[in-house]
């Protein structure tokens, strides 16, 4: 009787969702229609509360790491799995929607090609997008992973990758989780050092992007280019 009457409330989900869509679905109810996948036959209504509750809102949820989610009752590996397969999905998808070689002339275009790189990403992580003569992308690379408050920037990798690439231009990208789109006196130092060692092989810095969650800043229109 009891799986007849779960199996019931599920299927009554699942067709709403299928004839609204998410829109009229609360918080709790988008996360139990996603733990239906994970947990086949059970009352998962009281688990998407917990977790709402212990996390304290959706996004916090998917944000959350695997061993974070396994530590509220009834959450297991699989389930916990699922969770956060959502997010990187979703980075997956943002990335792929993407045109593939973007004119990257303004700032702005950059801006909008750099974060999805960053969605979800609680480390500190640079990127750099290589550019031929029409500033159009060759490719963009994961350079550097770090701490949440610091990431290696090797110039000589850099050049490199640049010469590898047989990019004119380059724009960095870097991201700061924790904090505010703003660059710190490392992050100018370095940009100057990058910037001298890439014109000695010349090939243009045109771009440093500091990236905070959904917002972004560009050096060089802000000024952060002067010497």
């Amino acid at each position: 009787m009891s799986e007849d009457i779960h199996g019931g409330h599920r299927g009554r989900m699942k067709q709403r969702y299928l004839s609204q869509g998410l829109d009229g679905f609360s918080d709790h109810e988008v996360l139990e229609l996603l733990l239906y996948y994970a947990i086949p036959r059970a009352d998962v209504n009281p688990l998407a509360h917990r977790l709402i509750d212990h996390f304290g809102s959706l996004h916090a949820v998917l944000d959350a790491e695997v061993g974070e989610l396994t530590e509220v009752a009834g959450v297991g590996e699989s389930t916990a799995l699922l969770l956060r397969f959502v997010r990187d999905l979703n980075r997956r998808y943002l990335l792929d929607k993407q045109e593939k070689r973007p004119s990257l002339a303004e700032p702005a275009a950059a801006g909008k090609l750099f974060l999805p790189y960053f969605y979800g990403i609680q480390e500190e992580r640079v990127y750099a997008a290589f550019l031929d003569d029409d500033l159009r992308l060759i490719n963009c690379r994961l350079l550097f992973e770090g701490g949440i408050n610091y990431a290696p920037l090797s110039v000589r990798k850099l050049v490199e990758a640049a010469l590898r690439e047989k990019a004119t231009g380059v724009i960095l990208a870097h991201n700061h989780p924790a904090g505010q789109a703003i660059p710190s006196l490392e992050d100018r130092e370095a940009t100057l050092q990058i910037r001298s060692a890439l014109e000695a092989m010349e090939i243009r810095l045109l771009d440093h992007i500091i990236v905070a969650g959904e917002d972004y800043i560009s050096m060089e229109e802000c000024g952060h280019f002067r010497r």
